[in-house]
């Protein structure tokens, strides 16, 4: 199995000043199910280089067994500090793709035109796609073949309004990815606040918060072998 993972490349939180990125966790705990699982994980960004962290992802309150492993792999460290930009990624020869969250893809990834490109190639080539907490933002812009968006009519999850409003950035960020999720004809769904769920829907998928990330990780592998099989 080969399995790319793209992370953001943004680090700036609207204009509050403060720093933003990819939430340690949403990137951590996915990487070790993938790695665990035998896959060989490639990871890439807008770009390329160290993408950078948000740094309340990285608190000792936030920290979980993946990111305290994740502390303490130097390998896993330099893969991170070293990715690809997405000018230099291929698709060809990629099982499955994976974004891990945070802020940051609100920014770039949404609007990426690189990232959009790398979804409709895996979809159409049918390859699973997975995205958990806020980078289902992804698809903001994806179609499928017809031209309609990419998550019209099936079931998806990603970051809540509710979610959005507990840590106060509901007037920061440009939009929010549930109501995105639903205005581009998405059956969204939610769980509890912070707590895990995942839903799959054909090749797409989705995990709600950070505590959903290794279940997401998981649900993209079960995909993936469904559809070798």
């Amino acid at each position: 199995m080969k399995i790319l993972m793209v992370l953001t490349s943004h680090e700036q939180l609207g204009d509050t000043g403060e720093k933003t990125g990819f939430w340690l966790e949403e990137f951590a705990a996915p990487y070790y199910v993938f790695v665990d699982a035998g896959a060989e994980v490639t990871l890439a960004s807008p770009k390329g280089g160290q993408p950078p962290l948000d740094p309340k992802s990285d608190t000792d309150d936030a920290h979980t067994p993946a990111t305290k492993r994740f502390r303490d792999d130097p390998l896993a460290q330099q893969a991170l500090a070293n990715t690809e930009a997405l000018d230099a990624v291929d698709a060809e020869g990629f099982d499955a793709l994976f974004y891990p969250g945070g802020h940051g893809p609100l920014w770039d990834l949404a609007e990426d035109q690189r990232s959009i490109a790398l979804i409709h190639g895996f979809y159409r080539a049918n390859r699973p796609i997975g995205a958990v907490c806020h980078a289902p933002a992804v698809f903001k812009n994806t179609v499928d073949k017809e031209g309609e968006p990419l998550v019209k009519g099936k079931r998806v999850t990603g970051f809540s309004n509710s979610e959005e409003e507990g840590v106060g950035l509901t007037d920061v960020v440009p939009f929010l990815v549930e109501d995105m999720l639903k205005e581009r004809g998405g059956d969204y769904a939610k769980g509890d606040d912070w707590a895990e769920f995942v839903l799959t829907d054909g090749l797409l998928v989705t995990g709600q918060n950070p505590a959903s990330s290794e279940a997401a990780a998981k649900a993209l592998l079960g995909t993936l072998s469904n559809v070798q099989k």
